[in-house]
């Protein structure tokens, strides 16, 4: 049995909308189909705005723009992430200062967080690490109290939420990911979602190269000219028809991969209990949407065995992030805030399991049955 890490999701109108784009005569962004993905944000997350961006890290540079960082300042991020969320931050110059996180969720350690705050903190990025929420109500407390701004990084986090409320509605500003490896896709693609009115006019304009076209389009000016920083920020019309139809199947893909969460945490049970790894942890406060499913090993030598074991057996299971702080680019643009004892191990000791919506109950009982023959073939 061959079973691969991820198969994008298909849904079942993708192809009629694409035709239908198409028929439009309309290709470009600010389309029907990108009105109508900003709509169902809008009503899903009853944010103050949607941009459909061309990938999330597009949306969370968009993000750093509006916040208005440069190089007196710094913002605080956990190490363990992808190199976007720290690459946008040096892009405009300010300096990423990297925390530890928590053992129980791989998430930003708010504690640490808390500690790392300077009179330079302009942005906090929390990263909804495997679509499990962070501590958002502690964090929009912190930034209350010290005036900082919120950019949360949900790229692996549509269809979760944390206390009940979506995740992309916490934080002044939010970054949803559509890449082909998400739950949720359209190829490349991504979404800032804008919760914080103040950010709202300033957003049409970085949107648009720094034009004010959209005041032109909406009969406001004779003209539009270049008004403010920006970039081309717009998704295309062919891809938000591709994201529109996902998004209406959205919460039936969501159960199906938390069929698939469920069975790998039930079946990973008895390994736990016998001390041969641990598994990942869901707060009773998140709601996740089975986004990852990863397991810690007892050592990175263990895990390298395991990867391979798995590997020869057909299963293609992987790591994740090599930590930025450890990175030539981290220890370069960035500095490291306290200690990252936790990040450091945990992050050698990680490895995911097979996930897509389209996995079988046969295929994680395969996946379960060779994680078993590993450990009963090494006592």
């Amino acid at each position: 049995m061959k079973i691969p890490f991820n198969v994008p999701p298909h849904s079942s109108n993708e192809e009629k909308y694409i035709s239908q784009a198409i028929a439009n005569k309309k290709l470009s962004g600010e389309g029907m189909f990108n009105k109508k993905c900003e709509e169902w944000f809008k009503n899903h997350l009853h944010c103050q705005m949607a941009v459909i961006t061309p990938s999330c890290t597009s949306a969370l540079e968009m993000a750093m723009v509006l916040a208005e960082i440069g190089p007196d300042d710094e913002v605080i991020l956990p190490s363990f992430t992808f190199t976007s969320t720290a690459n946008v931050v040096a892009l405009y110059g300010a300096k990423p200062v990297f925390v530890d996180v928590d053992p129980h969720t791989m998430n930003i350690d708010v504690d640490a967080m808390e500690k790392a705050i300077t009179s330079k903190t302009k942005v906090v990025i929390p990263v909804h690490y495997a679509g499990v929420g962070c501590e958002m109500d502690k964090i929009m407390a912190l930034s209350d109290k010290h005036g900082f701004i919120v950019v949360a990084d949900a790229a692996q986090a549509i269809f979760a939420s944390y206390k009940n409320k979506p995740l992309g509605s916490w934080g002044h500003m939010a970054a949803y990911s559509f890449h082909e490896t998400k739950n949720i896709v359209c190829g490349e693609g991504g979404a800032l979602i804008i919760n914080d009115p103040r950010f709202v006019a300033r957003a049409e304009i970085v949107r648009d190269k720094g034009t004010n076209r959209q005041q032109f389009l909406n009969g406001q000016v004779d003209k539009y000219t270049w008004q403010d920083k920006g970039s081309s920020y717009l998704q295309s019309e062919l891809a938000t028809a591709f994201l529109f139809a996902q998004l209406e199947e959205g919460p039936q893909i969501t159960t199906r991969r938390l069929m698939h969460w469920n069975q790998y945490n039930a079946g990973f049970a008895d390994l736990e209990h016998a001390g041969k790894l641990k598994r990942m942890e869901v707060p009773a406060d998140c709601q996740t949407n089975g986004h990852i499913y990863y397991v810690l090993l007892n050592s990175a030598e263990e895990r390298a065995a395991l990867w391979s074991f798995l590997k020869e057996a057909g299963i293609q299971s992987t790591t994740h992030y090599v930590p930025l702080h450890s990175a030539p680019a981290g220890i370069r643009f960035g500095r490291v805030a306290g200690g990252m004892t936790i990040t450091d191990d945990l992050a050698n000791r990680l490895l995911r399991m097979p996930m897509y919506a389209d996995l079988t109950a046969d295929e994680i009982d395969y996946v379960l049955e060779k994680v078993t023959e590993f450990f009963a073939r090494k006592s």
